[in-house]
C-alpha cells in the first residue's frame, strides 16, 4: 500500500494523518469542505466557538450520509425487484 503522510487543518488545527495515496484527494477535498461549513456556520448561525461549529458540520454530515444511505437502500431494493420480476418473466417464457 502506498501511504502519505499529509495535514488537513480543520477549525484551526492541524491534523497529520497517514493515508493510502488513493484517498489523498478525498480527504483533503472533505477537509476543505468542512472548513466552508465551519465559516457558513460561523456566518449564518449564532455559533459560539468552532466546537459548536463542528458539532453542526457533524451533524449535516451524518444526515446526510443516513439520507445517501437509505436512498441507496431504496435503490438496491427496486432494482432487486425489477430483477426478480425480470427473472420471473425469463423463467414463464422457457415453460
Amino acid at each position: 500500500m502506498d501511504a502519505r503522510r499529509i495535514t488537513i487543518n480543520i477549525a484551526g488545527r492541524i491534523y497529520p494523518l497517514n493515508v493510502p495515496a488513493a484517498e489523498e484527494e478525498t480527504l483533503r477535498k472533505v477537509g476543505k469542505q468542512i472548513e466552508a461549513m465551519i465559516k457558513d456556520f460561523e456566518k449564518n448561525f449564532d455559533v459560539r466557538d468552532k466546537q459548536d461549529a463542528l458539532a453542526m458540520c457533524a451533524l449535516k454530515l451524518g444526515t446526510n450520509a443516513e439520507v445517501a444511505s437509505n436512498a441507496n437502500e431504496r435503490n438496491i431494493n427496486a432494482s432487486t425487484d425489477r430483477l426478480m420480476k425480470i427473472n420471473q418473466l425469463l423463467e414463464e417464457l422457457e415453460k
